[in-house]
C-alpha cells in the first residue's frame, strides 16, 4: 500500500485522503459530503479513502490519532489537515484554494 500510495499523492491534481473506520459514526456522515465534493468538482480533485483498521502503518505515519482525518496532498505535498466533519461548501473552498 504504501509505494501507491506515494504514487497517488504525487499527482499534480489535489487528492484528499479520507483516513477513517467503519465503526466511526462521523465517518458515515463524511461519506455522502465527499460524494457531493466529488459531484461538484469532479475531475479537478481524487479522493482516496484509508481504513485506518486495515491500513495502520500509514495512519501512523500520518499521525492520524482520530478519524475522520482528511489530509490534502498535490504533488507529494501535504497542504491541509483537519479532523472531524466540515460541510461540502468548506471542503469544496479549501480544495479550490489549494488547486
Amino acid at each position: 500500500m504504501k509505494s501507491s500510495f506515494n504514487n497517488i499523492i504525487n499527482s499534480d491534481k489535489p487528492i484528499l485522503v479520507d483516513f477513517y473506520a467503519d465503526w466511526c459514526g462521523p465517518c458515515k456522515a463524511l461519506a455522502p459530503i465527499l460524494k457531493q465534493v466529488k459531484e461538484e468538482l469532479g475531475e479537478a480533485v481524487k479522493i482516496v479513502k484509508i481504513d485506518v483498521d486495515k491500513n495502520q502503518p500509514l495512519a501512523v505515519k500520518y499521525q492520524v490519532r482520530g478519524v475522520p482525518t482528511m489530509l490534502l496532498f498535490k504533488n507529494g505535498k501535504q497542504l491541509w489537515r483537519q479532523s472531524g466533519v466540515l460541510q461540502k461548501n468548506d471542503i469544496v473552498s479549501i480544495i479550490k484554494s489549494h488547486s
